[in-house]
């Protein structure tokens, strides 16, 4: 299975609404996201399907995402509701799309 990686810059987060900032900009969702966690779940659950332009990132079929964290340890101590979300919602975009019959499609990459 081939792995497709975009860096997302943690460093420039400091607070919810950089959360979603620097997660629009790295993955390319749209003018219309909602900044929220429900609005962040929903557009990587169409990570294979860029027909939806839910964002300009996406993968093949039958490929998995890598969300590559770069200064990780500095992330989750600066953030840690926003780190701890982070993977909370990674896994609920995993198991969403196993409840619908689709195989997992998103993993994390933490980096210090």
């Amino acid at each position: 299975m081939r792995t497709k990686i975009v860096t997302i810059p943690a460093n420039e987060i400091v607070d919810w609404q950089s959360f979603h900032s620097v997660f629009q900009v790295a993955l390319g969702f749209p003018a219309f996201y909602g900044h929220n966690l429900d609005a962040w779940i929903d557009c990587l659950s169409y990570l294979d399907e860029p027909s939806t332009e839910m964002m300009t990132f996406s993968v093949a079929a039958g490929e998995i995402a890598a969300l590559r964290i770069d200064n990780a340890i500095s992330f989750m101590r600066r953030c840690p509701e926003q780190y701890d979300a982070l993977i909370e919602c990674a896994a609920l975009v995993n198991d969403r799309r196993v409840a619908a019959g689709c195989e997992p499609i998103l993993t994390l990459m933490f980096v210090s």
